[in-house]
């Protein structure tokens, strides 16, 4: 267990990214791998570090370079590969990993207080408000994850074949998960005060710079420990939906997967939206000082309101008799703001304000595609108003720079529009899909972030390289480049993932038809 989770974390989506490849070119893969998410080499472990981390008695010749459970000198001895079906040496893997990948976490948080948080130098530089913000709740996350691992390791010891670990996992994310949802919802103050502190204090700039190039860091940086909690919880959830694929249908260790992955996607959830609103609320705040109402004016700041997107397009002037006059004088600039349940329509004014001329709600626009007129009618399509600022209908032509940003634009106003490609709660047999091979950042609000590994199904794609998908293991939506993915080609891989993704999510029938009311809202 040398590897720091950050590495651990990165073996293994790019092996299960390979696994991918090999299945989706036709080739059988090798029944000696069962583990898809198991990276393919563990470095001696270090013992440098001022507190060890729990073992793994299982683990504990630090000299080992095993890393699959059926590579076990005691599972490999005891004859039991040569009983088990290959689905269950399977599923023993899934199980292991998420044991062995704990311990891996658990030994990149005590190098995060340890190496960083208890350092002398760095305690005399930082204000004690500035190391509460800075570091938060991280003792209590890392005493969490150490009971939950000695939970995990007992159940190793107790069996060379492991029963089953989703009951842990369950007991532990009822009762002591929680403290992921402080820290996680602490992010963006977190990252704030870290950007804050590099800018003004050189001393701390100078004393971060110095530790990460401790040869325990193995080169990673201070900001890749201080998000460790978001991305265990969101990978933990991970781990049991592939424990989930694995374990037998109707059987008892399903009803506690399904169990401990309803309870893990609450507190994903709960993160999620934790991160969310403390920026939606700044940023409802800065778009309210903007406006100026040139007709009656909109409260904009509310609880239940966030911004979906926002941007110029060209309006095009006059009657739509004139679609055929040749000049750019037809359009004049207008700026969208688009929230879930509000559109804004403005000019913008000098003084980085803007005028607001309509509105009306999300629920009541309606877009529609030109067909294709010429260049000057290139990325144009109708935006209609069914009621707006003054009770009435209205309707505008409206243009985009590209035909990206036209779909973008025509998703985000009318997500209830047919996509080009089906979608998750269709449930049909095919449907094309793309995995992701570059970790993707949103920069925009009707983007999707994107993980290794993420395997999604492509809802529309435009010529200029955008596709707009659906990630399979969360149903979150959201374009992205397309240059970040590989399509699935091969039909079987694609049905397969969509088996899988319904079996993990069938037994919430209820959660089901709240995603097919939010897809039509």
């Amino acid at each position: 267990l040398g590897l720091l989770y950050q590495e651990y974390r990165d073996k293994s989506t790019r092996q299960e990214i390979e696994t991918r490849r090999l299945q989706d070119s036709q080739t059988e893969p090798e029944e000696s791998s069962p583990s898809e998410e198991t990276p393919s080499e563990a470095e001696p472990t270090s013992t440098t570090e001022n507190k060890a981390p729990p073992q793994i008695s299982l683990l504990r010749n630090s000299n080992s370079r095993f890393n699959l459970w059926q590579d076990l000198p005691e599972i490999r001895s005891s004859g039991v590969l040569s009983i088990l079906q290959p689905d269950e040496i399977k599923l023993q893997e899934a199980m292991f990993e998420l044991v062995t990948s704990e311990a891996s976490y658990y030994k990149s948080l005590n190098l995060l207080v340890s190496h960083f948080m208890e350092n002398e130098r760095l305690k005399k530089i930082l204000h004690q408000s500035e190391a509460h913000i800075l570091f938060s709740n991280v003792l209590d996350v890392m005493a969490v994850s150490e009971r939950f691992l000695l939970d995990l390791e007992q159940r190793v010891e107790e069996n060379i074949v492991i029963s089953d670990v989703c009951d842990i996992v369950y007991q532990h994310t009822v009762n002591h998960f929680s403290v992921y949802i402080t820290y996680v919802s602490n992010q963006t103050y977190q990252e704030r005060a870290y950007k804050q502190l590099l800018q003004d204090k050189p001393a701390f700039r100078e004393v971060i710079s110095q530790l990460e190039l401790d040869p325990k860091c193995k080169g990673l940086s201070f900001s890749s420990f201080l998000i460790l909690p978001f991305q265990r919880i969101t990978r933990l959830k991970l781990l049991v939906q592939n424990i989930l694929k694995k374990v037998e249908e109707k059987s008892d260790r399903e009803s506690t997967a399904l169990d401990a992955h309803k309870e893990l996607e609450t507190v994903v959830k709960a993160c999620n939206e934790g991160v969310r609103k403390m920026s939606r609320t700044e940023q409802m705040i800065s778009i309210q000082k903007k406006l100026e109402f040139k007709i009656k004016s909109v409260p904009i700041i509310s609880h239940s309101r966030w911004l979906l997107k926002q941007g110029e397009l060209q309006q095009m002037n006059g009657p739509k008799t004139s679609r055929t006059l040749r000049t750019k004088k037809l359009f004049r600039e207008i700026y969208l703001f688009l929230f879930n349940d509000l559109l804004v329509i403005c000019r913008q004014i000098p003084g980085d304000k803007y005028q607001v001329f309509d509105s009306a709600p999300r629920g009541l626009l309606r877009v529609e595609e030109l067909e294709d007129q010429g260049q000057s009618l290139a990325n144009v399509f109708i935006l209609r108003l069914l009621e707006n600022a003054d009770d009435r209908e209205a309707s505008y032509m409206l243009k985009a720079s590209s035909q990206s940003e036209m779909k973008r634009w025509m998703i985000s106003l009318a997500p209830n529009r047919r996509t080009k490609f089906v979608s998750f709660t269709s449930r049909l047999v095919d449907c094309p899909q793309i995995q992701c091979v570059h970790p993707y950042v949103a920069q925009q609000p009707d983007e999707l972030s994107l993980e290794l590994a993420d395997v999604l199904n492509i809802l529309d794609k435009t010529d200029d390289g955008w596709i707009f998908g659906e990630r399979l293991h969360d149903q979150e939506r959201g374009w992205f480049p397309s240059s970040m993915g590989e399509e699935i080609l091969n039909p079987k891989i694609r049905a397969q993932n969509l088996k899988e993704c319904f079996r993990v999510h069938k037994s919430d029938d209820s959660q089901r038809r709240k995603l097919g009311s939010r897809n039509r809202q």
